[in-house]
């Protein structure tokens, strides 16, 4: 009855995550609008990912507390609102206020989103679901900034307000699904298709099971950021390549990272979360350090390939498996697993960079490796939570 909300929320997903990719498209048009230096423009960044990232725990625990079903629509009407203004304001400070509250309306989807996504798949597909959501993420944060392009390209900064239609068209279906979402967010736990077979004791919140897959979560972050960062700069500093191939490589580490994202999933609930989750971690680590190690373009393209399948792989099942491990608190789970991922992962790069800065960006991949083996580490003491 419930199996199709998890492509409307995945599509939810989507607008939400287009938003975030909006932003840094729009940023060299900030900077030779408003001759903003870079260290300006990117404040704008982290502000957004600071505010949305840090504040997402708090809206997740709200959200087991209350039925929030409204919640997802109004995330997503401030999270697109925010963005759309930017080519209107004049100001640093109005851009700063519209960025946060952008960041905030993404932060009030997110738990929610992923809850129902939980909520409305049966019991043997809960980790395909959410890598049908996690998915949907996936490719609207790279759409947003093909559509901010264009639209800023036809019209000029003004044109960022067209980019609200994917909020108000998700909204509209949102609005059409509320009776479900509804009925979803006031089931008790017996009562979901995801719920155990009859006589099962109700399930208690592993909270060292939690942290100790938060470890493994922050870890995977930190590793997707550096390679976010720093892939086409490697590629163009240290290999003597062009811009061109140097995107080409990026864009070869997303593919493969969107594309095990989407079976991953599908792969945990068949194979088991945790089995998954540490094959994931097997395939990354080595080659992270193989990267630097080769030191010739379509080798280091080649050793880029499984560490995006493995960090895709593992992604829907980390964030099914915070929720399996807090049943009692699965807003907040999905708040932590979705929200406080993305600023460590923010919050290192920069450090990251130093090293790069110091020592060379081959030694940032070395860095890396040595953070991908700890978390792999880290994941053998994940539970095997059914």
């Amino acid at each position: 009855m419930y199996s199709g909300y998890k492509y409307l929320m995945g599509c939810g997903h989507l607008c939400a995550d287009f938003y975030q990719g909006v932003l840094s498209s729009i940023l060299p048009f900030l900077i030779a609008a408003h001759n903003f230096d870079y260290a300006t423009a990117a404040t704008l960044v982290m502000v957004s990912n600071i505010v949305g990232s840090v504040i997402q725990p708090v809206f997740g625990h709200i959200a087991d507390k209350k039925e929030m079903p409204w919640s997802m629509a109004a995330g997503l009407l401030l999270a697109g609102g925010g963005m759309v203004v930017i080519g209107l304001i004049e100001s640093f400070a109005g851009l700063c206020i519209a960025v946060m509250i952008s960041g905030i309306g993404v932060a009030l989807f997110h738990p929610m989103g992923a809850l129902i996504t939980n909520r409305s798949a049966d019991k043997d597909h809960q980790a395909a679901s959410m890598s049908v959501f996690s998915f949907g993420g996936t490719v609207g944060f790279t759409l947003g900034p093909i559509a901010a392009t264009a639209a800023i390209s036809l019209w000029g900064l003004k044109g960022t307000l067209i980019l609200i239609l994917p909020a108000v068209i998700e909204v509209v279906f949102l609005i059409m699904k509320n009776r479900g979402i509804a009925e979803l967010c006031s089931m008790k736990a017996e009562e979901l298709p995801s719920a155990p077979a009859i006589g099962n004791e109700p399930a208690a919140d592993d909270w060292r099971g939690f942290f100790v897959l938060c470890s493994v979560i922050f870890g995977r972050s930190i590793v997707f950021y550096a390679f976010n960062t720093f892939v086409a700069l490697y590629w163009i500093e240290s290999l003597g390549q062009t811009e061109v191939i140097g995107n080409t490589a990026l864009t070869i580490f997303y593919a493969t990272n969107a594309l095990s994202t989407l079976a991953g999933g599908s792969l945990a609930d068949r194979y088991g979360h945790k089995r998954i989750i540490l094959i994931s971690c097997i395939a990354i680590a080595p080659f992270v350090f193989l990267v630097p190690a080769v030191a010739h373009p379509v080798l280091s393209v080649l050793m880029l390939v499984p560490v995006g399948l493995g960090l895709g792989f593992c992604h829907s099942p980390l964030v099914t498996s915070g929720q399996n491990l807090l049943p009692n608190h699965q807003g907040l789970a999905s708040g932590v697993t979705l929200g406080l991922s993305v600023s460590i992962g923010g919050i290192f790069a920069p450090l990251l960079g130093m090293v790069g800065n110091m020592f060379g960006l081959g030694a940032t991949f070395i860095v890396t490796g040595i953070i991908a083996t700890a978390t792999l580490a880290a994941a053998l003491f994940i539970p095997d939570k059914k």
